[in-house]
């Protein structure tokens, strides 16, 4: 069996550093813990959480990908959500949208339901997988420098990228984006189509 977790990369650090420039770029954020660390980094109209939707993170972004081919999309989710989508990571390649980037944070545990043990901290390399899949640019960051050079291609590749960031256990505050579904939505569209767009 595999060493337990040893990254010290902070999640909340990670999320910032990879945002810290996102310029008109879209974040997508799966439940639990990517969404605090989204909305810790800066709660904004062009950040859209997911909240309960688990599994359907990646496919989201794929279609707000194709829908805003001006725009990066950041996909955020966490390994136990991945592995529940690993289907989409196919799907991803296939069309090989070139402006969507999946950003899984790692800490190789299931957070929201006690911390168990989860894939990823058991052999599975979800970078591997999605370059079995098609991904060109399928990344393994352990390091602040490997953060530092995964970061450029995240916001900037001309092609789909994952990177698997792996993180630290350590609990951290929760920061609660708002919950409500359709103002979310509302606001989202807003921030996309302008103050006119038809609600």
């Amino acid at each position: 069996m595999k060493e337990h977790n040893t990254a010290m990369l902070d999640r909340r650090a990670v999320v910032s550093r990879i945002l810290r420039d996102r310029g008109d770029a879209l974040a997508i954020s799966s439940l639990g813990n990517p969404t605090f660390d989204l909305a810790a980094a800066g709660d904004c109209p062009r950040n859209f959480y997911l909240w309960g939707a688990m599994g359907g993170a990646v496919m989201v972004g794929l279609g707000l990908a194709q829908a805003r081919p001006t725009n990066r999309v950041i996909v955020f989710v966490g390994d136990g959500e991945m592995m529940m989508g690993l289907g989409s990571l196919a799907t991803v390649a296939v069309h090989a949208v070139p402006n969507l980037s999946v950003v899984v944070v790692d800490n190789e545990h299931y957070a929201e339901t006690g911390m168990q043990p989860a894939h990823a901290g058991r052999g599975v390399d979800i970078a591997a997988v999605a370059k079995a899949c098609g991904f060109e640019t399928a990344l393994l960051v352990r390091t602040e420098a490997e953060l530092e050079a995964a970061a450029e291609d995240i916001l900037h590749a001309p092609r789909p990228v994952l990177a698997a960031i792996k993180v630290s256990t350590a609990p951290q505050p929760t920061a609660l984006p708002p919950r409500d579904g359709p103002y979310l939505r509302s606001r989202f569209r807003e921030a996309l189509l302008g103050s006119d767009a038809h609600r």
